[in-house]
Protein backbone atom coordinates (compact mmCIF):
# COMPACT_ATOMS: atom_id res chain seq x y z
CA UNK A 1 0.00 0.00 0.00
CA UNK A 2 1.39 3.57 -1.12
CA UNK A 3 -1.62 5.83 0.75
CA UNK A 4 -0.89 7.02 4.42
CA UNK A 5 -4.50 6.88 5.20
CA UNK A 6 -4.93 3.18 3.56
CA UNK A 7 -2.08 2.05 5.78
CA UNK A 8 -3.92 3.77 8.64
CA UNK A 9 -6.79 2.13 7.99
CA UNK A 10 -5.66 -1.14 7.58
CA UNK A 11 -3.79 -1.65 10.50
CA UNK A 12 -6.81 -0.65 12.51
CA UNK A 13 -8.72 -3.48 10.88
CA UNK A 14 -9.84 -6.14 13.46
CA UNK A 15 -7.16 -9.16 13.56
CA UNK A 16 -8.89 -12.98 12.55
CA UNK A 17 -10.37 -14.15 15.46
CA UNK A 18 -8.01 -16.46 15.37
CA UNK A 19 -4.96 -13.93 16.48
CA UNK A 20 -7.39 -12.81 19.72
CA UNK A 21 -6.04 -14.37 22.60
CA UNK A 22 -8.87 -14.44 25.56
CA UNK A 23 -7.83 -14.67 29.19
CA UNK A 24 -9.27 -14.49 32.94
CA UNK A 25 -8.48 -11.75 34.65
CA UNK A 26 -10.58 -12.07 37.84
CA UNK A 27 -13.43 -14.29 38.63
CA UNK A 28 -15.21 -15.22 41.86
CA UNK A 29 -18.90 -15.97 42.60
CA UNK A 30 -21.87 -13.55 43.48
CA UNK A 31 -23.46 -13.01 46.63
CA UNK A 32 -26.08 -15.69 44.96
CA UNK A 33 -23.36 -18.08 44.64
CA UNK A 34 -23.55 -17.32 41.06
CA UNK A 35 -19.75 -17.88 39.06
CA UNK A 36 -18.31 -14.66 37.87
CA UNK A 37 -15.58 -14.17 35.31
CA UNK A 38 -14.07 -10.62 33.83
CA UNK A 39 -12.15 -11.65 30.43
CA UNK A 40 -10.32 -9.90 28.46
CA UNK A 41 -9.06 -9.75 24.92
CA UNK A 42 -5.87 -9.44 23.59
CA UNK A 43 -3.01 -9.90 20.62
CA UNK A 44 -0.17 -11.46 20.86
CA UNK A 45 3.43 -10.30 19.40
CA UNK A 46 3.32 -12.09 16.29
CA UNK A 47 -0.58 -11.08 15.58
CA UNK A 48 1.77 -7.78 15.75
CA UNK A 49 4.58 -8.43 13.42
CA UNK A 50 1.80 -9.85 10.77
CA UNK A 51 -0.43 -7.03 10.68
CA UNK A 52 2.83 -4.23 10.13
CA UNK A 53 4.67 -6.80 7.34
CA UNK A 54 0.95 -7.17 5.87
CA UNK A 55 0.36 -3.33 5.87
CA UNK A 56 4.52 -2.23 5.30
CA UNK A 57 6.03 -5.11 3.92
CA UNK A 58 9.58 -6.06 5.76
CA UNK A 59 11.24 -3.47 4.95
CA UNK A 60 8.73 -0.47 5.37
CA UNK A 61 8.95 -1.28 9.24
CA UNK A 62 11.46 -1.88 11.93
CA UNK A 63 11.17 -1.52 16.36
CA UNK A 64 13.61 -1.06 18.87
CA UNK A 65 13.72 -1.67 22.78
CA UNK A 66 15.33 0.23 25.47
CA UNK A 67 15.58 0.23 28.86
CA UNK A 68 12.49 1.88 30.79
CA UNK A 69 13.53 4.41 33.42
CA UNK A 70 11.64 1.95 35.78
CA UNK A 71 13.47 -1.68 34.80
CA UNK A 72 10.86 -1.91 32.67
CA UNK A 73 11.48 -1.82 28.32
CA UNK A 74 10.21 0.93 25.90
CA UNK A 75 9.54 -0.48 22.44
CA UNK A 76 9.59 2.34 19.27
CA UNK A 77 7.91 0.70 16.47
CA UNK A 78 9.15 2.97 13.34
CA UNK A 79 7.21 3.04 10.01
CA UNK A 80 8.52 4.46 7.03
CA UNK A 81 6.68 6.96 5.27
CA UNK A 82 8.58 8.14 2.14
CA UNK A 83 11.99 8.37 2.58
CA UNK A 84 11.28 9.36 6.11
CA UNK A 85 10.93 6.97 9.91
CA UNK A 86 8.10 8.00 12.19
CA UNK A 87 8.46 6.39 15.34
CA UNK A 88 5.57 5.55 18.28
CA UNK A 89 6.59 4.35 21.71
CA UNK A 90 5.47 2.58 24.69
CA UNK A 91 6.44 0.27 27.32
CA UNK A 92 5.74 -2.39 29.82
CA UNK A 93 7.19 -3.99 32.33
CA UNK A 94 9.11 -7.10 32.78
CA UNK A 95 6.76 -10.33 33.47
CA UNK A 96 7.25 -12.78 36.32
CA UNK A 97 7.16 -15.68 34.14
CA UNK A 98 9.80 -14.98 31.34
CA UNK A 99 11.06 -11.72 32.54
CA UNK A 100 12.99 -10.18 29.73
CA UNK A 101 10.25 -11.77 27.09
CA UNK A 102 7.32 -10.67 28.54
CA UNK A 103 8.48 -6.48 28.82
CA UNK A 104 9.71 -7.61 25.23
CA UNK A 105 6.54 -8.49 24.20
CA UNK A 106 4.43 -6.35 26.10
CA UNK A 107 6.17 -2.80 25.19
CA UNK A 108 6.18 -4.02 21.50
CA UNK A 109 2.10 -5.08 21.29
CA UNK A 110 1.20 -1.67 23.46
CA UNK A 111 3.18 0.73 20.79
CA UNK A 112 1.78 -1.23 18.03
CA UNK A 113 -1.26 -0.10 20.07
CA UNK A 114 -0.51 3.47 19.40
CA UNK A 115 -0.22 3.17 15.50
CA UNK A 116 -3.77 1.81 15.61
CA UNK A 117 -3.01 -2.08 15.86
CA UNK A 118 -5.97 -4.01 17.89
CA UNK A 119 -7.02 -0.58 19.98
CA UNK A 120 -10.62 -2.05 19.61
CA UNK A 121 -9.85 -4.99 21.68
CA UNK A 122 -9.76 -2.11 24.66
CA UNK A 123 -13.26 -1.45 23.56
Amino acid sequence: MADYEEQMLALQKPLQPDRVVWRVQQSGFSKQGKPWAMVLAYMDNRAVQERFDEVFGIAGWKNEFKTAPDGGTLCGISVKFGDEWVTKWDGAENTQVEAVKGGLSGSMKRAAVQWGVGRYLYD
